[in-house]
């Protein structure tokens, strides 16, 4: 039961996918966004490779909970991706996930370039994590 995490950015995607027991998230880089088309065709195809049977997007929130311009455009390539793919779409609220990440990769002692290059991936891992919790925690795994 392998699923697709991703963190949304204007800029890049950060890519995790789950173990096959759907246990543990691992990163799996991040990709660099083209156009709309691109970005669909290139996710949804991720997600067939890896046999992925749902696919769990970070959904950028204001911090009073409401949802803003960047949660909409998270929002329209994610379902996109989860269309083209057939796959059904998950969110999590990702509000502090970078700074969680960025607090990680600093105590690793990573430089601030280093900290950048892993960054959203790390973010998606801390996403998908999330999600595989409390989905395993909800059906008494």
């Amino acid at each position: 039961m392998r699923v697709l995490g991703l963190d949304i950015g204007d800029r890049r995607v950060g890519i995790a996918v789950s173990d096959e027991t759907g246990t543990v998230a691992q990163g799996r880089g991040r990709y660099f966004r083209k156009s709309l088309d691109q970005d669909v065709a290139h996710l949804a195809r991720l997600g067939h490779e890896i046999g992925a049977v749902a696919i769990v997007v970070g959904l950028p929130l204001n911090m009073d909970g409401t949802e803003g311009d960047q949660a909409r455009k998270t929002r329209e390539l994610a379902e996109a991706v989860a269309s083209q793919a057939g796959l059904p779409l998950h969110y999590v609220d990702e509000r502090l996930t970078t700074a969680e990440a960025d607090r990680a990769l600093r105590e690793g002692g990573l430089s601030r370039r280093k900290r950048k290059e892993y960054e959203d991936e790390l973010s998606a891992v801390l996403i998908l994590q999330g999600w595989l919790d409390r989905e395993r925690g909800s059906t008494g795994l």
